[in-house]
């Protein structure tokens, strides 16, 4: 028998259950359905537990740091406390029946299962047969990308979600990947003790980021003594004993207890069954359009949609998804001031254009630049002070169109930065503004003053 819904929504990660809350408690009915854990990869294996993760770690670093700033501390590193967070506060030891509850508790309906579109406002789950009469919404996340490297996949590597799951830490850890999440995981186990080398087949750590900021990230990973192979290709990996072997083709090899895979994420877009409505299933991310369309009765939301891997993003596509599901008619989606932040140490945060790809689309560019350590407060903190300051201005029309703020409280100095270029605040108001002093911040009007040079 087909039960029917006003709206079901394929997957209840961060935005599959922002939209399908939203929509409950606005008076629709909701069928909401999850294979896995209701709040999906951020609350359980991503950006929630990793955070505690570097936390600690970045507690050792700052305890390290005493010696020369006032006075000595022994420091002894034990993952256990760390663990034990993960599981009481962060992920409730994998059990999700607080979401659960909190989604039923709107007035929707929860399915556990596997959702697939089976034609036109029909979807399957769990043995059970849905007909929407006003939307389907696709929001089933994405997975990790495991690279077809010979050997690899008879390995017992892992994922970020077997290192998230980990009571106890290697001796040894080889990363495949310099993005985010490898050189966040990195840098917080080998601040444990542990023996890390980060393999990244681009040409440097940070391969998205601005050069200057993967030079700072780069340095500071040396000096902690994680070992960099930018430029690099894994040509194969072999596991025997307790013992990792990645080959590097004539570069060498590299061996840890533990393998880490940290090259991306992909969607599955053909598993929900989006070919039944004449969309292509082998595309890496479902196409949307400003108001996340799909094709009339169907939207996607969130990490499906291939614009970032990121909580904000999902929760922002949400918001204008539902609101267009009831008839409100929102503002179109607008990525130009798309904030990120790598939550290594220093934090590296960015919004909007880079340098390079400001002026391959066309953009007049000004540039201006200060290092952290120079500013009146990165000189103050001392130990641990590495960072730098970029904006990049369209020159013709005065404003910024992207800007890089690496440093100890990077990403917190990125929300200045982000408003500028979301807002299109005129440079010469920014230069007119009183920043505090001695601030991080004030950095800023050091970068703003080089774009005259």
């Amino acid at each position: 028998m087909t039960e029917r819904a006003d709206v079901i929504v394929i997957g209840m990660g961060i935005g599959g259950e922002a939209v399908a809350g939203q929509l409950a408690e606005a008076g629709l009915r909701v069928v909401g359905i999850e294979r896995q854990l209701v709040g999906g990869e951020c609350p359980y294996w991503g950006c929630i537990p990793s955070k505690m993760m570097i936390r600690a770690a970045n507690a050792l670093a700052e305890a390290r740091r005493i010696a020369g700033l006032a006075g000595k501390a022994d420091v002894h590193p034990d993952w256990a406390p760390v663990a034990e967070r993960i599981r009481a506060e962060a992920t409730d030891n994998w059990d999700d029946a607080v979401a659960v509850e909190r989604f039923e508790g709107k007035g929707g309906v929860f399915v556990r299962g596997e959702g697939r579109i089976l034609g036109p406002g029909t979807v399957g789950a769990g043995g059970r047969e849905f007909e929407a009469s006003r939307a389907i919404v696709v929001a089933s996340g994405t997975r990790a990308a495991v690279p077809p490297i010979p050997g690899l996949a008879d390995t017992p590597f892992w994922t970020n979600r077997e290192i998230i799951e980990a009571k106890e830490l290697p001796s040894s850890l080889a990363v495949l990947g310099g993005g985010a999440i490898g050189a966040e995981l990195a840098q917080a186990v080998a601040r444990f003790g542990v023996e890390v080398t980060v393999i990244e087949a681009l040409d440097r750590l940070l391969p998205l980021e601005e050069p200057e900021a993967s030079e700072v990230v780069t340095g500071v990973f040396e000096a902690e003594g994680i070992a960099v192979r930018a430029g690099v290709v894994a040509s194969a990996v072999s596991f025997e004993g307790r013992t990792f072997t990645v080959e590097l083709g004539d570069q060498g090899r590299v061996q840890a207890e533990r393998l880490l895979v940290a090259t991306g994420r992909r969607a599955d877009p053909a598993a929900v069954g989006l070919d039944t409505l004449g969309v292509d299933g082998s595309q890496r991310w479902i196409p949307v359009d400003e108001r996340l369309r799909v094709v009339p009765g169907v939207w996607a939301v969130g990490d499906v949609t291939g614009v970032g891997a990121f909580t904000h993003v999902a929760a922002y596509q949400a918001g204008i998804a539902a609101a267009d599901i009831l008839g409100l008619d929102p503002d179109p989606a607008d990525y130009r001031a798309l904030p990120r932040v790598t939550f290594t140490d220093p934090e590296v945060g960015s919004v909007g254009l880079g340098e390079q790809a400001a002026g391959g689309s066309g953009v007049s560019v000004r540039v201006g630049s200060t290092a952290v350590p120079s500013t009146a407060r990165g000189w103050l903190h001392k130990a641990g002070n590495e960072g730098v300051i970029k904006v990049v201005e369209d020159a013709d029309r005065g404003v910024l169109v992207g800007a890089t703020s690496v440093g100890p409280h990077g990403g917190e100095v990125l929300g200045l930065l982000a408003l500028a270029v979301h807002a299109e605040v005129p440079v010469d108001r920014m230069r007119s503004m009183i920043y505090a002093y001695p601030t991080f911040h004030r950095g800023v009007e050091d970068a703003l003053r080089d774009l005259r040079s």
